[in-house]
């Protein structure tokens, strides 16, 4: 049996496990996988901070559907880490940490940078292990690769005592080594009957794709059961570009504030809906008794633990979603499709007519038409990033997502600061496809550091901040205290800017900018930021000046979402199960 360092080994299994591309940061208690690491084919990046590092790898992971690779040091380097490992674990997102640690025989002595990152870490990873010996480390690594892809996919830890990392040469083959298998849970047939069976006695059914779509790489095979079956679709947040939106059967996304207001409409005349691979956030459903109404609920997740989680379904189905539409395709060919014309018409006329307006052409700008002119310049294939506040908010209002995996955005957690670094791992993942952020000005200043790196590396991709100089989501969320406190980010800044020179920082490190204080002028902003950033490839910011207490729709249930601007003329007039009103 040939014999090798343990870190030798590790990267083996790293390099046949298909890793291409690392984010981390090199510190003494890990420098022996980085002796191996440098004479190996994966790429590595030194980030600026850690958590910086596990959004990368996480949005790699978003793009590409395989797991992301961050690494650092011991101490704080995992403390750095814990949010990002939560956010991969929201979102089922395959990320696989890798930490260093003091040697075995300190870690009870209170040694230097000596934490126990496994126990920290534990409640926000699938799996924390703490190698012992350095016999184990080719199987404890392919085991981390399995439990980051198996079932609900989602983050992994392994601390690395520097002693086990300096151990003595083991026995390890590539040649005989290789993947580890893991399960995919397929459909009971006798389920998908059922499920067949209540959407065939449904004068209104809808489907509902969430998140686990998208993981399961199985958008297309659901549009053609929605078009099989002729059922509208309505993805949630995270199920953003399962179908095109100038699809017949879209229906646009539900939700009290990441939501359509046709979409909304479009779920309260539904009668039974089948759900797969969603997990019903209470941003989505808002009020749980308007949300479920009379309607009959289907449930299909990968994950047992999902099924009734929130509210029973009447019928549950354990199984991977692509599997499960498999299930159904073959199934549904089977039976005699229903007539569903009058059902289909009533969606389409909601969609074309219950909408939000965007042509606003006030100074300050109205964040809406921030998002008409992104929907008008930017094309299909662009990967768009994008975090929490109401600039995300807006986003999922009104921006425009056609293709599966080219909207990311980390739903449950919502850390600030995540695009900046996530466009670095968005971009390596796909180099040859424009990748762009929407993100506000505060989320920005959280990891901003990391401009420097996309710099550094030569990583082009394009942000467009939303700019209103508050914690905006924060400010409109203190209404109803009745207070304005602590959210105010303004101040006298250099050259008359209200706070931060965003512009100035950006060039500080290397990168570029322009401010935008005129509607007409966003289209000619897009143009030159994506010119600049693709020929000097480095990232490029458009900072848009908008109305600094502009309040994004939102309320607290599906039928009572408050609207801040006055819709389209007439369209109210379309509404049936709804009390949507303008401020």
């Amino acid at each position: 049996m040939p014999r090798m360092k343990p870190m030798e080994a590790v990267v083996h299994v790293l390099e046949d496990e298909g890793v291409r591309v690392a984010f981390g940061i090199p510190g003494a208690a890990i420098l022996p996988f980085y002796d191996a690491l440098r004479d190996s084919s994966i790429r590595h990046l030194s980030m600026r901070h850690e958590e910086g590092g596990t959004h990368a790898a996480d949005a790699w992971a978003r793009v590409t559907g395989e797991p992301g690779i961050c690494i650092g040091t011991s101490g704080p380097a995992g403390t750095n880490m814990i949010t990002g490992l939560y956010t991969a674990l929201a979102d089922s997102i395959p990320i696989i940490c890798i930490t260093g640690q003091a040697p075995t025989h300190l870690l009870h002595k209170e040694a230097f940078q000596a934490v126990d990152i496994v126990e920290i870490a534990r409640p926000v990873c699938k799996w924390a292990f703490q190698v012992k010996e350095p016999a184990q480390l080719p199987w404890v690594f392919r085991e981390a690769f399995r439990i980051a892809r198996e079932g609900r996919p989602g983050p992994v830890l392994i601390d690395l005592p520097l002693d086990v990392q300096k151990g003595e040469e083991i026995e390890y083959d590539p040649a005989i080594d290789g993947r580890l298998a893991y399960h995919v849970p397929e459909p009971v047939p006798a389920a998908i009957a059922s499920a067949l069976e209540l959407l065939e006695t449904a004068e209104r059914p809808l489907i509902l794709t969430g998140g686990g779509v998208i993981i399961a790489d199985a958008s297309a095979e659901l549009v053609a059961l929605a078009e099989e079956l002729d059922i509208p679709v309505s993805p949630t947040l995270m199920g953003k570009g399962v179908i095109p939106e100038d699809h017949r059967l879209f229906a646009g996304t539900v939700g009290i504030q990441t939501s359509q207001r046709f979409a909304n409409e479009i779920f309260l005349e539904s009668d039974v809906v089948l759900a797969i691979g969603a997990r019903f956030a209470e941003r989505h459903t808002g009020s749980l008794d308007v949300y479920r109404g009379e309607r009959r609920f289907i449930q299909i997740d990968i994950s047992a633990q999902q099924i009734g989680r929130v509210f029973p379904p009447e019928i549950g189905i354990v199984s991977d979603a692509g599997r499960a539409i498999a299930e159904l395709r073959r199934q549904a060919r089977e039976r005699v499709p229903a007539s569903r014309e009058a059902w289909i018409a009533r969606v389409d006329e909601l969609r074309t007519s219950l909408t939000r307006r965007t042509d606003f052409d006030d100074v300050p700008i109205k964040p809406p038409r921030v998002y008409e002119e992104v929907n008008r310049f930017f094309g299909p294939d662009t990967i768009w990033v994008t975090a929490i506040g109401l600039y995300q908010i807006w986003s999922g209002q009104f921006q425009r997502v056609d293709r599966p995996r080219h909207y990311l955005c980390c739903g449950q957690a919502g850390p600030l600061g995540w695009e900046v670094p996530a466009c670095i791992g968005a971009k390596l993942a796909r180099p040859d496809q424009l990748v762009a952020a929407l993100v506000g000005d505060y989320s920005f200043q959280f990891l901003m550091e990391e401009i420097a790196v996309a710099v550094q590396h030569r990583v082009p991709y394009v942000l467009v901040m939303v700019n209103n100089s508050y914690m905006g989501l924060i400010r409109q969320s203190e209404i109803a205290y009745d207070m304005n406190y602590q959210v105010d980010l303004s101040y006298d800044g250099p050259d008359g800017q209200p706070g931060i020179d965003h512009i100035a920082v950006m060039r500080g490190m290397g990168a570029d900018g322009v401010r935008v204080t005129q509607p007409d002028d966003m289209a000619a902003a897009f143009e030159w930021a994506v010119a600049q950033s693709e020929e000097r490839r480095i990232p490029v910011l458009v900072e848009v000046m908008v109305g600094r207490e502009d309040n994004a729709a939102m309320g607290p249930a599906i039928d009572a979402v408050r609207e801040f601007e006055a819709p389209p003329a007439d369209s109210d007039a379309l509404l049936s199960g709804m009390s949507q009103v303008a401020a």
